[in-house]
């Protein structure tokens, strides 16, 4: 029996085929793994330095500018989405605290401009969001108002509403002017936001007992299950001896719903005007009648 000396050791070692093969893919393998690493991350950006270091030409650096931009809207827009989805789970709330005192609308509630953006700014500006608007037409039978909802990475968007001046009333020029401009504010950012008003209380009318007295407020509030409200009938509405008072017929009001609908959507007539010009004939329209008008404004949110 022979025994292997250190000699024999080490020459199996060094000369082995095993040993020889062994280093080869060792060596091969850190030479593919970097290489990957950075294809993956490589980012517009990053390939556009790259091109800047190496004295590309100006063709392909405006390529990846332009590869550039679009991945920054990609971004601003997926940080503007994410923005607005944790502001409307704030759940803002906008009360109508306003009464109207004399016309056609006579205790009809709703919330001034300053009730809404007192109500959405602080949540809006809480998610990075901001608000503005421009006056998009100024002519002199037709205002248009544009509201922008924008985010602090760079995304935007927008709502545009218009209509004529509001000459309803002892208005003069300016003043119709000014009310058509606000109404168009008022709506474009409650159109952007996607919220809507909420009545307070039960509408002024339900703690009212019959004959006037006022109730221990224990009325219902008048929402309903799925967060929206149901108004109660105006004090205004009820006769004595519990008539029901005699609204505008529902035959008629049907058959012309399409063509006022349109007129509405248009901007050619804001719901209050075309409330008030139906309610000139003679007949008053009853609640349900009214806020069938005032949703035909919100159908292009």
């Amino acid at each position: 029996m022979q025994t292997a000396t250190m000699a024999d050791v080490t020459d199996v070692e060094l000369n082995g085929t095993e040993a020889a093969a062994a280093p080869a893919v060792a060596a091969a393998a850190p030479a593919v793994v970097p290489q990957r690493t950075a294809i993956v991350s490589a980012t517009p950006a990053d390939l556009l330095r790259i091109a800047i270091e190496k004295d590309a030409d100006l063709d392909k650096l405006e390529r990846l500018m332009e590869l550039q931009d679009r991945h920054e809207a990609k971004q601003a827009k997926r940080a503007f989405d994410a923005a607005f989805a944790a502001f409307k789970a704030e759940a803002v709330k906008i009360i109508k605290g306003r009464k109207v005192t004399d016309g056609p609308l006579k205790n009809k509630r709703y919330a001034e401009l300053h009730d809404v953006v007192n109500a959405v700014t602080p949540a809006l500006s809480k998610h990075g969001l901001s608000s503005a608007w421009r006056l998009t037409r100024d002519e002199k039978d037709w205002m248009e108002v544009t509201c922008y909802l924008r985010h602090v990475d760079g995304h935007e968007e927008s709502v545009s509403m218009g209509g004529p001046p509001d000459s309803g009333g002892a208005k003069n020029a300016i003043q119709a002017r000014a009310s058509t401009k606000t109404y168009l504010e008022r709506y474009t950012l409650k159109a952007i936001t996607g919220l809507s008003e909420e009545d307070d209380d039960d509408d002024g009318a339900g703690g009212q007992q019959p004959g006037g007295a006022q109730g221990d407020g224990s009325g219902s509030s008048g929402r309903n299950g799925d967060g929206g409200s149901r108004r109660a009938p105006p004090a205004r509405q009820q006769q004595a001896g519990g008539e029901p008072p005699a609204f505008y017929p529902q035959t008629k009001f049907d058959a012309n719903k399409n063509t006022w609908r349109d007129m509405v959507k248009s901007g050619r007539k804001t719901p209050a005007a075309m409330i008030q010009f139906i309610e000139s004939k003679g007949a008053r329209l009853s609640p349900e009648q009214q806020n069938t008008i005032d949703s035909w404004s919100h159908e292009n949110d």
